[in-house]
C-alpha cells in the first residue's frame, strides 16, 4: 500500500526519546540509544512526533508500506489505571512544602549520617511541581536527570545544596518540559540555573528543554550544565 509514513534519520537523532513519548500509537521505540520506527503498521502518518523532535530528525516520506492498523494499536495500546489518571490532582505526595534544615537539628537526630539530604522542597518531579511555588522566588535552580543522583556520589553536597531541585527523565516521561520550565522561569525571580544530564544521549532532552525554557523565558539568567558519565565520574563542568 502506497501511503505517508515517518523516518527517522540515525544521524540527526540524539536519542532524547521525545518522540516516543509523542507516539501515541507505539510505533516508535529506542534502539542503541537512537529512536526507531518500530512498527510500520502502528504509524498512522499524522505525524505528531514531529513536533517533538528537536533535532528536526522526523521527516514524511511516501513509500510503500503496511497499512495502517487502528484494531491493533488499540490492542496493545496501554491501559490508564483509575489510580494513575488521579495521581496528579489527588496524591498526598504532590502537596508542595518547603523544607527547612537546621544544622544543629540535623546532626543531633541523625549523627550517624556522614552526608545529611540538601533537598530544600518538595515535591521535585518537573512534572508535579508548582509554577508558583514560594520556594521559587530567588532560587538558584538545579535542573536534573534523576539517574544523576545515583551516579554520582556526592551530589547532594555538591550540587542540591542551596538550590531548588526539580528533577526528570525525559525519556520516561511523556511529552516535553520545555513549557513547564519555561512557566517557572518566567513567573518567578529565578538567580541561577544549574542543568545536570548524564551521558546518555536520550539525557539530552532534559538539556534542550532547560535551553528552550530559557530562550523562550526572554530573561537573561546566569547557567551552567554539568555532564556525569555511567561510571560516576563529572565529564564537563
Amino acid at each position: 500500500m502506497l501511503r505517508q509514513i515517518i523516518k527517522i534519520d540515525k544521524e540527526k537523532c540524539d536519542g532524547c526519546g521525545l518522540c516516543v513519548s509523542a507516539c501515541h500509537e507505539g510505533a516508535i521505540g529506542m534502539v542503541d540509544g537512537k529512536a526507531v520506527l518500530l512498527r510500520e503498521d502502528y504509524c498512522d502518518g499524522l505525524g505528531d512526533c514531529l513536533p517533538a523532535c528537536p533535532t528536526e530528525a522526523i521527516t514524511f516520506e511516501e513509500r510503500e508500506t503496511a497499512p495502517y492498523n487502528e484494531e491493533e494499536v488499540k490492542k496493545s495500546a496501554k491501559v490508564t489505571t483509575d489510580e494513575e489518571s488521579t495521581l496528579p490532582c489527588g496524591c498526598p505526595g504532590t502537596n508542595a512544602k518547603e523544607i527547612k534544615r537546621e544544622k544543629s537539628a540535623v546532626k543531633a537526630e541523625m549523627p550517624e549520617m556522614i552526608c545529611p539530604s540538601q533537598l530544600n522542597q518538595w515535591p521535585v518531579q518537573i512534572k508535579l511541581v508548582p509554577v508558583n511555588a514560594p520556594y521559587f522566588v530567588n532560587a538558584n535552580l538545579l535542573i536534573t536527570a534523576d539517574c544523576a543522583a545515583y551516579a554520582y556520589g556526592n551530589f547532594h553536597q555538591d550540587y542540591m545544596k542551596n538550590k531548588i531541585t526539580i528533577i526528570g527523565c525525559p525519556k520516561l516521561d511523556e511529552g516535553d518540559y520545555s513549557d513547564k520550565l519555561t512557566d517557572i522561569i518566567k513567573t518567578n525571580e529565578i538567580k541561577s540555573v544549574t542543568v545536570i544530564r548524564m551521558e546518555v544521549p536520550c539525557c539530552g532532552g532534559i538539556l534542550n528543554a532547560a535551553v528552550n525554557a530559557l530562550k523562550n523565558s526572554g530573561k537573561m539568567i546566569p547557567w551552567q550544565v554539568v555532564t556525569i558519565g555511567t561510571d560516576g565520574k563529572i565529564i564537563e563542568d
